[in-house]
């Protein structure tokens, strides 16, 4: 689980969004979840994260994880959070 630090649109891109957050260690996420959230709505978020996955490189920057999101059937995109205040950095089980 991390917090959402700070948020920022990739340039030239339109569904890139680089984020860093904080796992108990500051990582640098990329996700391409800019067509549904804007980076403002992303800052300050708990939100679900997969840290342990090799680094990746979207549009030449480094992401060190990927946070989860669902789809429904109509395409809506809604980002994985956490809804009671939990200690970043809190395990998944």
């Amino acid at each position: 689980m991390g917090t959402v630090i700070s948020a920022e649109r990739v340039e030239k891109s339109a569904k890139l969004i680089k984020l860093k957050v904080d796992i108990g260690e500051e990582r640098q996420i990329v996700a391409g979840i800019g067509k549904a959230y804007t980076p403002e709505e992303l800052v300050g978020k708990k939100i679900v994260v997969l840290a342990n996955l090799k680094p990746a490189k979207l549009m030449g920057i480094e992401s060190q994880g990927m946070l989860l999101a669902a789809t429904d059937s109509e395409g809506t995109l809604s980002v994985l959070a956490i809804d009671r205040d939990v200690k970043t950095g809190a395990r998944i089980r």
